[in-house]
């Protein structure tokens, strides 16, 4: 299929799966009330009286939600690329560099000891993203050298005091009076959307936009880049500028994502591998594609998680390790296949 055509056949799939995964759940809304609800809701509209629950299961809780999961999966598959042109490794994910594990320290903080108390519902957030940027700050300090940023020093610096972090965040449990403090954690580190809001869109919202809009901007110099440094100097591309720009640039979106989600693993590691597959290796054509499929992907995650054991929701990573890791299998067995290309 043509780029164009894959292009509008996710369009259309991530509308599609906005609404399905809105009027989808434990209490099952008509497709119809919900199209009025976000009508009404949009346009100002009144609603009956006996419409009112309906209404805010519509509106309040699952509109956010799944708009909150389309962002994530497509900041998530974005970053992933991003990630993989920046190390050259076929294994990396947005989280291989240690930002995910430093936002985790941050969010254990919260739950055991109560910081950031004073910002209520968005203490979690706030805190996880403090700790994610100040991971990204240990990391580069750590890693830098006279030469740059090199991928291998990056990839395991990041792995190093990934441990280190975890090994962090497993003393402040240990360490905590809260009997319920461990299961919370747990959960938060697998991903959930349970505390998506509106207050929670917008940031994250702007974030991954003007991420996959300054990637796309420079598709061709990660094309050079993917080559090696001695042939993105013969280029006339400064691979040490580049690296060190898309470094910041990932953390940074990565530290938001993580904030509002929790960890959520595979969707930044399969998604870019399927969509070569698809559209071939070149930069631009797999981050026009990649944010899109995670977005879908990512809604219809979240509406498993939901649904499958209700009224309890599953961990969104348990959701995507069960479809990622054969889905992962599937592609480095298929015939042709080859990191960056077919």
């Amino acid at each position: 299929m043509s780029l164009p055509t894959i292009l509008i056949g996710l369009v259309g799939a991530l509308a599609l799966s906005v609404v399905a995964g809105i009027a989808l759940g434990p209490v099952t809304v008509p497709l119809p009330d919900v199209l009025r609800f976000l009508g009404k809701a949009l346009t100002g509209g009144a609603i009956r009286a006996d419409e009112v629950t309906d209404y805010a299961i519509v509106w309040n809780v699952r509109t956010p939600r799944v708009l909150l999961a389309a962002v994530v999966g497509a900041g998530l598959s974005a970053v992933g690329v991003a990630v993989q042109a920046l190390v050259r490794n076929a294994l990396a994910d947005p989280f291989v560099l240690g930002i995910s594990s430093g936002a985790s320290v941050g969010a254990t903080a919260v739950v055991v000891f109560g910081l950031f108390a004073g910002l209520g519902v968005l203490a979690l957030s706030a805190a996880a993203f403090l700790g994610a940027l100040g991971a990204t700050v240990l990391v580069y300090l750590a890693a830098r050298s006279r030469s740059g940023l090199t991928p291998l020093r990056l990839v395991l610096t990041g792995v190093a005091l990934a441990y280190a972090f975890q090994a962090a965040m497993s003393v402040l449990v240990f360490l905590s009076p809260n009997g319920q403090a461990a299961q919370t954690v747990l959960f938060w580190l697998l991903g959930s959307l349970g505390s998506a809001s509106w207050e929670s869109l917008p940031l994250c919202t702007a974030g991954v936009v003007i991420a996959i809009v300054l990637l796309l901007r420079r598709g061709t110099a990660l094309d050079v880049l993917s080559m090696g440094d001695e042939t993105a100097a013969s280029l006339g591309t400064d691979a040490v500028a580049l690296r060190r720009w898309l470094f910041l640039l990932t953390a940074v979106v990565t530290g938001l994502l993580v904030a509002v989600s929790g960890a959520i693993g595979f969707v930044g590691l399969v998604l870019p591998h399927v969509v070569r597959m698809l559209v071939g290796s070149g930069h631009r054509r797999v981050l026009a594609v990649a944010p899109l499929a995670g977005a879908v992907f990512l809604i219809w995650v979240d509406l498993l998680a939901r649904t499958l054991v209700p009224p309890e929701e599953l961990p969104l990573g348990v959701i995507t390790a069960l479809v990622g890791v054969p889905v992962f299998l599937y592609v480095m067995r298929s015939r042709g296949y080859a990191f960056g290309g077919k």
